[in-house]
């Protein structure tokens, strides 16, 4: 923790507990669990009561965050195809970036990277996926670790849903191989080409105007580009909230108001 972060914590301390001397430390305790990481080092403030209300907020934040994967498979048989490459990306509700993941080559056998499709071949070995996958010495197993240890970091459990690009073909891969991170998701999924055919057919104007895919099939590439093209869609078709109405006009008439006063 940096130092001026330390000394304000410590004064934060000193002030709640002049305020409250009896203290509730379930209270704070609550409040900074929701942190991951977070350590307190304030005198006091561990024993002293945090306002419930902040904890709430933090947790609603948290329970609105997305969980962005894009998988890279040998083919699209659940039955005999397997993952090859996984990234993951956690936004907050307005699509912006809080973290990114690990991005994990999955080492699988020569014999099912020999008869993958003609293009999973093309496309694989084009982008250097297939050589990639040989020299992988990166399991399944682990990389299932990885990526719900990351989560676990980053979202609350049952609550935040899968984000992608066709996302529905990922998560048939990811309830059979990786169910202990599927247990940790929220059941419904955000699935971005559900809108871009919507919108296809409703918005034929801005459908043409959005962000083209530069089809990289790599899969930390296909998530920054299904996050971009997600943003487009919320900017140009979606209809601005109430409450972001709200904001725009209290913006708009504060600086009505200083522009009189000057």
């Amino acid at each position: 923790m940096l130092r001026g972060q330390r000394a304000g914590l410590k004064a934060l301390g000193r002030v709640w507990q002049h305020r409250h001397p009896a203290g509730l430390a379930p209270c704070a305790a609550r409040s900074l669990s929701a942190f991951p990481g977070l350590r307190c080092t304030a005198p006091g403030l561990a024993a002293s009561p945090m306002p419930r209300r902040f904890a709430t907020m933090a947790g609603q934040s948290m329970a609105k965050r997305m969980v962005w994967v894009d998988l890279e498979m040998t083919g699209l048989d659940i039955e005999k195809d397997k993952i090859i490459e996984m990234a993951c990306i956690i936004t907050d509700s307005d699509l912006n970036i809080l973290a990114e993941g690990p991005h994990l080559i999955v080492n699988q056998p020569n014999e099912l990277l020999d008869g993958m499709s003609d293009w999973c071949t093309e496309h694989h070995g084009k982008s250097g996926l297939t050589q990639a996958v040989r020299d992988s010495k990166i399991s399944l197993q682990q990389a299932e670790y990885e990526f719900l240890s990351f989560v676990r970091q980053h979202t609350p459990p049952g609550l935040c849903p899968l984000a992608g690009n066709s996302v529905h073909a990922d998560k048939k891969f990811l309830d059979k191989y990786m169910p202990q991170f599927m247990k940790h998701l929220h059941y419904r999924i955000i699935d971005v080409s559900t809108i871009k055919e919507l919108c296809r057919r409703w918005y034929p104007d801005e459908y043409e105007d959005a962000p083209k895919k530069k089809a990289s099939h790599r899969a930390l590439d296909d998530i920054h580009e299904s996050i971009k093209e997600l943003q487009f869609y919320r900017m140009h078709v979606f209809k601005e909230s109430k409450a972001d109405e709200k904001k725009r006009k209290t913006h708009l008439e504060n600086g009505d108001r200083g522009e009189r006063e000057s």
